[in-house]
């Protein structure tokens, strides 16, 4: 059975898988907040760390996983991140504290942080150019469904099971994740990798750990707060002396050299306005459901998840278009469409019926499909095979930022624009469209980004295979 299946293909199944996990495990973990407030009688601004110990953990793992991969093996490092992401997840099931639980995913975040970025390297290696648009037709799935699925599948296991099966879910899919990859996965190292760049890991793990903190706490604590700007600031100054110390080191641990290749500069640029806008529509829309609506999670999960069909159904088409039409003439159309849907969002208000919320919400999916899949062939166009660790580690960072920068963005209009007191359903309803609006011109800005892509520059990517 090994020599009949294809690496390319046992590499996409296994990114599929681990992707799919990943993610899922962010957006169902946030459902289960408020029951383990309840189960550990402490206040939100506590349990909050939950998920901001993961997402600081990945900060410092995800800059490294390229060195890492090329180093050590993308098998062997790939393999490492599943181990550790599993037995994490056991422990956090298994957790009897708060204490406990924060440590546990921090520790997830360590697998997690490394996953993505190998799996992704892995995937841009055993795929030429040529079969990029393809193939993200097919690795585009765990990207849509797990972000939808987290909220539905989340609400179910809370009410009928219990909170532990949030994190006990990772079990059976990491188990069969590990087997199959160390069957049928294939080694791979850099043999010009160099040492460890020291300085380099410090400062990303500093800047992009500091970034990310700033992000969740300022629409918490306000932007005024020390505990919002200080890190902000700490953060971008470490970032600057990052991209300093980089470029004068001869073996760093992110090729910041590599930001120079248009396509990948360009396409991280449409990337982060894309991802912005549609990660904090996907935020603040089961905020709006549950608290203007009043529908339960589970049924606020089922509304929202009609844009992970629309994702599907628009990235077919999309890729069997991108041959023949290009990243540029497909980004920019559904960035634009995307941008004319969310403002119809506005119109939404407490007494709209949800099966135009879930129209809506396919037609976001569906636009966004028509960047998104672009996005995944075009970007490591120019990329050699040997920088394909370090650039996959740059784009994953630019990446976890944009989501956090987007959904920062969002919370904190939509904190700005209700009132101190508690609001009625119509200054809610305001609010809400306010937060629509200032989505619909983050993705106004990615067409533009969109506009600025080459389509030449992506020509590898557009041969027509045949036979």
């Amino acid at each position: 059975m090994r020599e009949r299946l294809k690496p390319e293909y046992a590499v996409a199944i296994v990114y599929v898988a681990s992707m799919f996990v990943n993610i899922l495990d962010t957006t169902i973990v946030n459902v289960a907040l408020p029951t383990l407030a309840d189960e550990f009688d402490v206040r939100t601004a506590s349990i909050e760390w939950v998920v901001t110990g993961y997402l600081l953990s990945l900060a410092v793992w995800i800059p490294a996983s390229g060195w890492i991969g090329d180093r050590v093996g993308t098998k062997r490092t790939f393999l490492f991140a599943i181990v550790v992401f599993t037995a994490a997840s056991a422990l956090c099931g298994a957790a009897t504290s708060l204490d406990q639980l924060i440590a546990f995913r921090i520790l997830q975040g360590v697998g997690g942080g490394m996953l993505t970025p190998t799996g992704f390297a892995m995937l841009m290696r055993a795929f030429p150019p040529e079969r990029r648009a393809a193939i993200s037709r097919v690795i585009i799935i765990p990207t849509v469904i797990a972000p939808a699925s987290g909220p539905v599948i989340g609400g179910f296991l809370i009410d009928s099971l219990s909170w532990r099966w949030v994190f006990y879910l990772n079990l059976p899919i990491g188990v069969a994740t590990l087997v199959f990859g160390w069957i049928f996965l294939r080694e791979h190292r850099e043999p010009r990798a160099g040492g460890f760049d020291v300085p380099g890991f410090l400062l990303s793990a500093a800047s992009l750990a500091l970034v990310l903190f700033a992000l969740s706490e300022g629409p918490q604590s306000g932007w005024s707060s020390p505990t919002a700007w200080g890190p902000g600031l700490l953060g971008l100054a470490a970032l600057g002396l990052l991209v300093k110390v980089e470029l004068e080191r001869e073996a760093p641990l992110l090729q910041m050299r590599l930001v120079s290749d248009r396509m990948f500069r360009g396409a991280m640029a449409v990337s982060t306005f894309a991802t912005g806008a549609f990660l904090g529509v996907l935020f603040v829309m089961p905020i709006f459901l549950q608290e203007v609506r009043g529908a339960s999670a589970f049924e606020s999960g089922l509304t929202t998840f009609p844009e992970a069909v629309g994702v599907l159904i628009g990235a077919q088409i999309a890729g069997r278009l991108y041959p023949t039409v290009g990243p540029r003439r497909l980004m920019t159309p559904g960035l634009a469409a995307m941008a004319v849907v969310l403002v119809l969002l506005t119109t939404l208000d407490a007494e709209t019926n949800l099966w135009l919320v879930r129209l809506l919400m396919l037609a976001v999916g569906f636009s966004m499909a028509f960047a998104m899949m672009p996005l995944q062939a075009c970007a490591f166009t120019g990329i050699r095979p040997a920088d394909t660790g370090r650039a996959s580690s740059i784009y994953n960072a630019q990446r976890q930022v944009a989501s956090a920068l987007g959904v920062a963005v969002l919370a904190t209009i939509l904190a700005a624009s209700l009132p101190d007191r508690v609001p009625s359903v119509a200054e809610q309803v305001d609010a809400f469209r306010a937060v629509f609006l200032a989505a619909a011109l983050i993705a106004v800005i990615g067409v533009v980004a969109a506009l600025r892509i080459r389509d030449a520059d992506a020509a590898a990517t557009m041969r027509v295979r045949s036979g």
